[in-house]
């Protein structure tokens, strides 16, 4: 449980703080004169700290898959959330972000509430979920890029916040995904609904939050992101898979879950380290 406990926070860290420097890589490119989206990413390809960040990225997510393995998924979900808490810290310090009084509260309550999990967390249920739930979370992350869609077209007022939860609940088929997926080896990847399911939920949640900051608040698409990303697969992991809490400890759980959840709540400005710099 050690090791899972580990890699969910090392998880987080790795991820926030890649939020910050792909930030600055941004930035850094943004003073090169360029026109166009197209452009612009490139810019930022060619900053070294961008680079880094996607670097962090994709350690991240290694380190997710680990404490996957080992941890309730309510426990791996609430600690990727507090990625806002490292980016929040992160901002501060290297783009002169000012966090308000409340925003320090949230860093602190994600903190509390991640002790909290730790110390009440049981291991993993052992349920791996038949072929049907592994077909079902591949059917979700299609269904989820259609709603995406069709939120773009018709959401109205309402898109930034619906894009944001799509985003949200694509990532939470991810980590349901990866607890479910039965082995890792390349030759029965390929029939594996739900190695299927990673890919297609990775892509789509990343469109559906890439939409959601383009056409509004980037506070919140994240914070329904956040939620999105939390409950969904925190329900299925107790429901359907048998995780579960350590000797009867389930109040505390919930209450370092909704902690750590609603601390992060607080701190879904920084879903996007550049607009908190603008502002502050």
């Amino acid at each position: 449980m050690l090791i899972g406990l580990l890699s969910a926070l090392l998880a987080a860290l790795l991820t926030g703080t890649a939020t910050v420097l792909q930030a600055v890589g941004a930035r850094r490119a943004a003073t090169s004169p360029q026109t166009g989206e197209t452009a612009a990413l490139a810019g930022a390809l060619r900053q070294w700290p961008f680079l880094v960040g996607v670097g962090m990225d994709m350690l991240g997510f290694a380190a997710e898959l680990v404490a996957l393995g080992r941890l309730p998924l309510y426990v791996v979900e609430a600690a990727l959330a507090s990625a806002l808490a490292v980016t929040a810290v992160g901002a501060s310090r290297v783009l002169g972000v000012r966090l308000r009084r409340s925003e320090w509260l949230g860093v602190a309550a994600v903190c509390a509430g991640l002790c909290v999990l730790a110390l009440t967390a049981g291991r993993d249920g052992q349920g791996k979920g038949d072929e049907a739930l592994r077909l079902g979370v591949l059917l979700v992350a299609v269904l989820l890029l259609g709603a995406g869609r069709l939120v773009v077209r018709f959401g109205g007022a309402r898109r930034t916040p619906l894009l944001g939860l799509v985003a949200g609940l694509q990532f939470g088929v991810v980590g349901v995904a990866a607890r479910v997926l039965p082995d890792p080896r390349l030759p029965d990847l390929l029939t594996e609904p739900s190695a299927y399911a990673i890919a297609v939920a990775g892509l789509g949640g990343f469109a559906a939050l890439t939409w959601a900051m383009q056409h509004g608040s980037v506070t919140a698409a994240t914070a329904a992101m956040v939620l999105g990303e939390t409950l969904g697969p925190a329900a299925v992991g107790v429901l359907v898979l048998g995780d579960h809490t350590r000797h009867d400890l389930t109040p505390l759980a919930v209450l370092g879950f909704a902690a750590a959840v609603i601390g992060a709540l607080t701190l879904a400005r920084f879903g996007d380290a550049e607009q908190p710099a603008a502002a502050g």
